[in-house]
């Protein structure tokens, strides 16, 4: 049994009307589902002055990143057993098919437009897309313009989370989700990407290798479909965050994905907690216990961090605390609304930071916490 102890000077609700001088930390299990404690510390647990060790905080500028090959391009970031995050910039169509054995992908549309070929016919899409791309589909992108992905594959099955009392429609009707129809044949013509003429290259990944299966025939030749397992489309205009007018909801009531021991969440243009002026509007500090986090800002101002850019990505280890910086508590009692669209992924098990992601990393970011005079 779950008996909740109070001790202490305390704010009775959560993040609203805290004590004089004191700011809040959410100790908590799982998620923000767990057992909790609410401490109430005289100084911000941020307030370090050095890090030593691989738990530091950290950013990467992923703008810089060039285009090429599909397959060839992608830039393993962060990756554990449960999921690999990666960055892909492509401008010209691929000359092959690709089919991912490994697991499902969330490929997240950063910036361009074009169309994605698949078994289940195309789609067009466009900056802000989520594509949701089951394990085994085969498919291939043909960009019109410039295309910055963000590629999350995720060991176990992606699906939308139950939304329990809120209801099938809150965050986005599914009624939204775009699905392709074969109602156009694919533009990939034969005898590209090494092959012979009037044949077509399919590329199948199997424990991160990469075989090559050629057909005398474009092998995206179905003419229909049915069923529960396609490929879905949700645009990040489609989502509709639920907000609190007097309380600042966790994370976790952004969820949008999720996968075995993977979350990911959409944080989208949103008003903030403008009802009672004791109320917190930032996010809280918070150390994390059972989950690694990830926020990748795709548009907007970032609300509760300085010097962020869209195209830039941060990481956040279990263990070490983070939450936000002093300019964005400065801002707060101004602030009515948040226009930041960003992709959050958790992580239950450790990530581990893939070698290529070391020169896109802009190491001082550990200091941002700090005041201006101690940086």
């Amino acid at each position: 049994m779950d008996i909740p102890h109070v001790r202490g000077r305390v704010a009775l609700q959560a993040h609203v009307g805290l004590p004089d001088g004191t700011v809040e930390e959410e100790y908590a299990r799982n998620g923000f589902f767990g057992r909790y404690a609410h401490l109430y510390r005289e100084h911000a647990p941020v307030g370090w002055t050095r890090i030593e060790g691989p738990l530091r905080p950290r950013l990467y500028d992923l703008a810089g990143v060039p285009a090429g090959d599909y397959l060839g391009s992608r830039v393993p970031l962060l990756a554990n057993a449960d999921c690999r995050i990666q960055l892909a910039v492509v401008r010209e169509p691929m000359p092959y098919l690709f089919r991912n054995a490994d697991g499902d992908e969330l490929v997240f549309v950063h910036a361009g437009a074009g169309r994605l070929e698949t078994d289940f016919g195309p789609l067009g899409y466009e900056a802000g897309d989520y594509l949701v791309i089951p394990r085994g589909t085969l498919y291939r992108l043909a960009p019109t313009s410039e295309t910055r992905l963000v590629v999350v594959e995720t060991a176990g099955e992606l699906t939308v989370p139950d939304r329990g009392m809120l209801g099938q429609h809150a965050l986005f009707d599914p009624a939204v989700l775009r699905v392709p129809c074969p109602d156009e044949r694919s533009q990939l013509a034969g005898g590209q990407a090494g092959c012979r003429d009037g044949e077509w290259r399919v590329v199948i990944q199997r424990q991160r290798a990469l075989t090559s299966v050629f057909y005398p025939h474009c092998p995206l030749d179905v003419v229909g479909w049915k069923g529960t397992l396609t490929v879905w489309q949700l645009n990040v205009r489609d989502i509709r965050p639920v907000s609190s007018d007097r309380y600042h909801l966790p994370p976790s009531a952004h969820t949008t994905f999720t996968a075995p021991n993977v979350a990911i969440c959409t944080f989208a243009p949103r008003p903030l907690e403008n009802g009672d002026p004791r109320a917190l509007k930032v996010p809280f500090y918070h150390s994390n216990i059972d989950f690694d986090e990830v926020l990748f800002y795709h548009a907007g101002e970032f609300f509760s961090r300085d010097g962020i850019r869209p195209g830039m990505l941060t990481f956040h280890p279990q263990g070490i605390h983070h939450g936000p910086q002093a300019r964005a508590a400065e801002r707060a009692p101004a602030a009515q609304r948040t226009e930041e669209v960003a992709v959050m992924i958790d992580t239950r098990r450790p990530l581990d930071v893939c070698p290529p992601a070391t020169a896109l990393e802009l190491t001082d970011y550990w200091k941002s916490w700090q005041p201006k005079d101690r940086r």
